[in-house]
């Protein structure tokens, strides 16, 4: 949630939006045979293509105007292959409407989710149909980090047993670090590759006598919730990915101690005067939204801000990416080979209602061309490791999507599948009072008791 609400602040179009309208053969983007598209793939598809003229496919989700010709001009391949028209639907009350149509009978043929709570509860309760057989297989193979989307979309059905529901399309990217080039060159600084020389390079720049990090945690109500990301990034950086899960279900508890050491691992950047803009009493008061504008000023304030894709929005005006910023992955630590680990968040689209046509559109989106045409067009991001890295938008998305195809894990926003008061509450305010100097365990176990409380 706390994403999908900063990344609407931001006004980035990290998730598509569309209003209703029919995808028609007619309306072909890209000529076929033109620009960075896998054309091949497409072409040899498209030669076995079911006829399905007067078929129709249905599809609701929450994505709403302006950029509602970007997603149908994606469906005007499959129309053109297929003869089939698809009906897009968007609405703003999407959560609710889906649950409701889909308890009377009258769902879409597909339901595109910002997250996978509800898909998953909807799938406990037999309002889900299993997407077609095979693309379990394709998605782990295919995407990168794949057994973790393939994970993420797998939820039980209502006789207890695990189905893959959901297929992943347009995905976000948190573990990002920036800086501004200019400045790593006139101090001779390089992008560091691994979680050790990224606090090497921390220890530099103070020995330097200048402060290496912009942290801010201010953000009215929800003050606290960027170092939730800062945590979430270093259980993934300490832990594997079964312990990261666990914690997230609470089968492990909050103040275990790997928990309580990531937290520290968090502390050892945010909590040292020396290593943050301001101080560290600082962070928890300065505003995120402001937090990134040290890296800008002259002399710069800071080197170094972790946060999310969509921070740009909040850079000065007429900042240029590749020159005036850059990013780099949050890197991982070279001596715990976890792989490269990778938080952020997606929409996934599932069956609600099935058809033969539903089934040739779901495969249809395992084509490189379903994602380059997004990916041509608007903030679009995939982990499909079968695109041409060349049609993404700008070098910007292109960096990001670099990223989540050499992923070796993925997992979404922690706290975000916490429950609300625990995630967007206790864990949230537990991170103000620890950059205050409260003890990391007591923190942890003031959080773990709260999510007690709520059993």
């Amino acid at each position: 949630m706390k994403f999908r609400l900063m990344a609407c602040t931001a006004g980035i179009a990290l998730s598509l939006a569309f209003g209703a309208g029919a995808a028609s053969a007619a309306d072909l983007k890209f000529p076929v045979g033109e620009g960075p598209f896998n054309w091949d793939s497409y072409n040899k598809w498209a030669e076995s293509a079911p006829d399905l003229k007067g078929q129709t496919v249905t599809i609701a989700g929450p994505w709403l105007q302006p950029e509602d010709g970007y997603f149908r001009s994606v469906l005007a391949y499959f129309a053109e292959a297929t003869g089939a028209e698809v009906i897009y639907t968007g609405s703003d009350s999407f959560e609710q409407q889906i649950v409701i149509d889909a308890e009377a009978g009258a769902a879409p043929n597909i339901a595109v989710f910002p997250q996978p709570g509800l898909a998953s509860d909807m799938a406990a309760r037999g309002l889900l149909t299993p997407l077609p057989e095979g693309m379990g297989g394709w998605v782990a193979d295919n995407y990168g980090a794949g057994d973790s989307w393939v994970n993420l979309g797998t939820y039980q059905d209502k006789d207890g047993a695990d189905q893959l529901y959901g297929f992943f399309y347009n995905v976000n990217v948190k573990s990002l670090v920036w800086y501004v080039p200019e400045n790593f060159e006139d101090a001779g600084y390089e992008v560091p590759e691994s979680m050790e020389d990224l606090k090497a390079l921390t220890e530099q720049i103070v020995a330097d006598g200048e402060t290496p990090w912009c942290i801010g945690l201010g953000s009215g109500a929800a003050t606290g919730w960027p170092a939730t990301d800062w945590v979430e990034d270093m259980m993934l950086r300490t832990q594997s990915a079964d312990v990261y899960d666990q914690w997230t279900k609470n089968e492990i508890p909050f103040d275990d101690e790997r928990v309580v050491a990531a937290i520290e691992e968090f502390g050892w950047f945010a909590r040292d005067d020396a290593k943050v803009a301001g101080g560290a009493n600082a962070v928890a008061s300065t505003d995120f939204r402001d937090s990134p504008k040290g890296l800008f000023s002259s002399p710069p304030q800071c080197y170094l801000h972790r946060q999310a894709s969509f921070v740009p929005a909040f850079f000065p005006d007429g900042v240029e990416f590749g020159s005036d910023v850059d990013f780099f992955y949050f890197p991982a630590y070279a001596e715990k080979d976890l792989g490269n680990p990778v938080l952020g968040g997606g929409t996934l689209m599932a069956i609600t209602s099935p058809s033969d046509a539903t089934n040739e559109l779901m495969k249809f989106f395992q084509l490189p061309l379903a994602h380059e045409v997004m990916m041509a067009q608007t903030g679009f991001l995939t982990p499909h490791k079968g695109v041409n890295l060349e049609a993404y938008l700008n070098d910007t998305l292109r960096g990001q999507g670099e990223i989540l195809i050499n992923a070796t894990t993925f997992r979404f926003d922690g706290s975000d599948l916490m429950p609300g008061g625990v995630g967007a509450g206790t864990f949230w305010t537990g991170m103000v009072d620890y950059t205050g100097g409260k003890d990391a365990k007591e923190v942890a176990s003031e959080i773990q008791n709260s999510w007690d409380a709520l059993k």
